[in-house]
């Protein structure tokens, strides 16, 4: 079989954003990793408008151009890491629109999340994300990164070097390394018995 591919998702499209800064650090630091494809996927990209879909997402129907080419980039996926900003206590507006958007494509794979914001890191966005994720069919897993705009940014601005989230990043990938080829197994035999 090839090897994983995992997308690491951008998950705001605000104008100034931090999570860019986030997303390329989780990048950076992913791609010293053998034997997995990580690559970015900026939400951005799709100019998604607010959900537009008039057929549930659970029945494939899709219907506009914009919603067929998010679903075949999160398809080609076997995992991804979600790097979510925290607004007032949850995720961002952009990305559980973009999430809604579709369905099946994200199901029988894994999930990891890398969070930021202030008083919390971001930790209330996860735990969001956590409980979309169990509907849809998203593993997610245990470790979690938090980064602070407090104490790993300059004047909330410029991401400091942070060798300290290092270790917990990397058993998050671990962790989402194996669940990731796992379920591409629980895929692929899905897809013999439909056969």
């Amino acid at each position: 079989m090839s090897e994983l591919k995992i997308g690491i998702i951008l998950g705001s499209t605000r104008p100034g954003r931090r999570g860019e800064q986030v997303a390329n650090w989780v990048l950076e630091q992913a791609s010293k990793r053998d034997d997995v494809t990580y690559e970015l996927i900026d939400i951005a990209d799709f100019n998604l408008p607010h959900l537009d879909e008039e057929v549930p997402a659970s029945q494939g129907l899709y219907a506009n151009g914009h919603t067929k080419a998010w679903a075949n980039t999160i398809a080609s996926y076997d995992g991804f890491v979600m790097v979510t900003p925290e607004y007032n206590h949850s995720t961002s507006g952009a990305l559980k629109n973009a999430i809604d958007f579709i369905y099946a494509e994200w199901n029988n794979k894994a999930v990891g999340f890398v969070s930021y914001g202030a008083a919390a890191s971001g930790a209330r966005a996860v735990e969001h994300l956590r409980l979309i994720a169990g509907e849809l069919q998203l593993a997610d897993v245990r470790q979690q990164v938090g980064i602070s705009l407090l104490t790993d940014f300059e004047a909330y601005t410029t991401m400091k070097a942070i060798p300290h989230h290092e270790a917990p990043l990397a058993t998050m990938l671990d962790q989402l390394e194996a669940w990731s080829g796992a379920l591409r197994e629980v895929r692929v035999g899905s897809a013999a018995i439909a056969a």
